[in-house]
């Protein structure tokens, strides 16, 4: 029965979460879809500058975790009063790095794609679409405050229709705007940047008049409580969440570092890697809802010191992660050509990425047990463990691509699998230790009922 509890909390807070995911990957797969189907070297400019603006604007959400968690720890303790500074110091004052990181893609972009060894031919295409996406660094600051809000208070169905919003306006204005559509001219990649900051910035609005006006967000702090803020709250959960943004940031260091080693190869190596990468996240986005909801379920049993509903929640949902894994697998091995042939019309291009998919789809087990087992281990306040196993990930998948491409020549398939070996020792690492902060816990509760 407690079981059952467990799946319901946490598919309440996950399935919204879910539903805007995936139709947010559907808007950017499509987007795919009509680049590649364009120009196939648009794919390789994708993949060129998504990893580095990646890199740092899942920082600016990375950030925001510490408050998550504090916020989350308040209400399983009934703390009202914690729970709202930690709030409106979070909304006052999560909006001065993603200024920063504006104007350093608007006018230090070629630098980065530069020493990211990006050839003449795609770093034209590569800077005019930044050109036109930087400005959604203006308001993920507060839009990332707001989807904290959401999620701690328990009421992540708003999240549903934020989606359809943002991808519905960018799929038509991509197909406007890439192709020229109503005597527009076609404007290719810097039209889907363009199509990409509108639809952001109306998703933007939505979400705002959602934090103003939505009387279930029990953790949403006055206008005057977030006026008066101060900054120690938001550094302290600074302090905690900047673990998680500098784990996410040296998962895309090493990612960068993948597709400098890509560029390498040949022109179209990023453009493959782009193309599964792209297929991965579809998946990925699943089980990152779920393992929104298991930090936020454990952050509340770490409050109010419930073992069980802590190793519950991390056990159903690594298992919900799972059959959303294997369904993958089986699509994959099922109808592969498809799939790839959404991107891209090279029959040559088709035929390579099918082995790429299924080593793909086998490691997708490994990164849900890292994704669910390690938010898991950050609602129990723990953020440093993570970014610890994610610096040596980020040295050991690098170390491995440069020898299964340079050393044994094994070509892009060197780097997938580099990949897929690193989830795997990281899966083992973190569950260990997962293991560990259960028995310390049950070991505290036994001697707290002795005394």
């Amino acid at each position: 029965m407690m079981k059952k509890i467990y799946l319901k909390k946490l598919l309440y807070i996950a399935v919204p979460i879910i539903l805007s995911n995936i139709i947010g990957q559907l808007q950017m797969l499509i987007d795919r879809v009509f680049l590649g189907r364009m120009n196939s070297m648009y794919m390789s400019a994708l993949g060129n500058v998504n990893s580095p603006v990646w890199t740092t604007m899942s920082f600016c959400f990375s950030i925001v975790t510490g408050a998550s968690i504090l916020i989350s720890q308040g209400v399983g303790a009934g703390d009202t009063e914690k729970t709202r500074e930690y709030a409106s110091s979070m909304m006052k004052w999560s909006n001065v790095l993603p200024v920063l990181l504006f104007l350093f893609w608007t006018f230090c972009s070629r630098w980065v794609f530069q020493m990211m060894g990006v050839s003449d031919t795609v770093m034209k295409m590569c800077l005019g679409y930044i050109r036109f996406y930087a400005p959604i660094f203006l308001v993920i600051g507060m839009e990332s405050s707001c989807m904290v809000i959401l999620q701690t208070s328990n009421y992540t169905k708003p999240l549903v229709l934020f989606g359809i919003v943002r991808a519905g306006l960018n799929v038509l204005l991509d197909w406007i705007l890439i192709f020229g559509k109503f005597g527009l001219p076609a404007l290719g990649i810097e039209g889907a940047a363009i199509a990409t900051t509108i639809a952001e910035y109306a998703g933007f609005l939505y979400a705002m008049y959602v934090f103003m006006t939505c009387k279930q967000l029990h953790t949403r702090p006055k206008l005057s409580e977030i006026a008066k803020a101060k900054l120690m709250p938001y550094l302290k959960s600074v302090g905690l969440g900047i673990h998680t943004a500098l784990e996410d940031f040296a998962w895309n260091l090493g990612n960068l570092m993948l597709i400098r080693i890509l560029n390498t190869i040949n022109e179209m190596a990023a453009g493959i890697y782009s193309i599964v990468f792209g297929v991965e996240v579809l998946v990925v986005v699943v089980i990152g809802a779920i393992g929104n909801g298991t930090m936020t379920l454990t952050g509340e049993a770490k409050g109010r010191k419930d073992l069980a509903q802590y190793k519950g929640i991390v056990s159903i949902a690594y298992f919900l992660s799972a059959a959303v894994s294997v369904i993958m697998l089986v699509v994959c091995f099922l109808k592969p050509d498809m799939i790839i042939g959404l991107f891209t019309t090279d029959q040559a291009v088709i035929r390579m990425c099918g082995l790429y998919l299924m080593i793909m789809c086998f490691n997708l087990f490994a990164k849900a047990g890292n994704i669910v087992v390690g938010n898991g281990i950050r609602g129990s306040g723990d953020t440093r463990w993570m970014f610890l196993t994610q610096i040596f990930g980020t040295c050991f998948v690098v170390a491995c691509a440069a020898l299964f491409v340079f050393g044994l020549g094994l070509g892009i398939v060197g780097v997938f699998m580099a990949v897929l070996t690193d989830e795997y020792v990281r899966a083992v690492i973190n569950l260990l230790r997962f293991q560990y902060i259960t028995k310390h816990w049950e070991g505290s509760e036994a001697k707290e009922s002795l005394l």
